[in-house]
């Protein structure tokens, strides 16, 4: 082998080591396996409490919606019959 094709060599297997070291740290570095602190508790409760408000809004803004929607449809049911009665 030559000098630059060692070298060469060297390197790869360097790069190689370390991606694989980096690979090792990433895989046993998991938060989601770490136990929650109290601001993570908190702030978890928090989450579903704002979650929850949002769904209320959200169902009443989807009923209100829906009846402004039938009343329109039955106002333009009762204007079809009017005029269908004057011709």
């Amino acid at each position: 082998m030559t000098k630059t094709s060692k070298t060469v060599s060297a390197l790869c297997a360097a790069l190689i080591a370390g991606g694989m070291t980096t690979l090792a740290v990433a895989q046993t570095h998991d938060p989601a396996t770490e136990p929650m602190t109290h601001a993570d508790s908190k702030a978890a409760k928090a989450q579903a409490k704002a979650d929850k408000k949002a769904e209320v809004a959200q169902a009443k803004a989807d009923k209100k919606k829906a009846e402004a929607q039938a009343d329109a449809d039955k106002a333009n049911a009762d204007a079809k019959v009017k005029d269908a009665k004057s011709q």
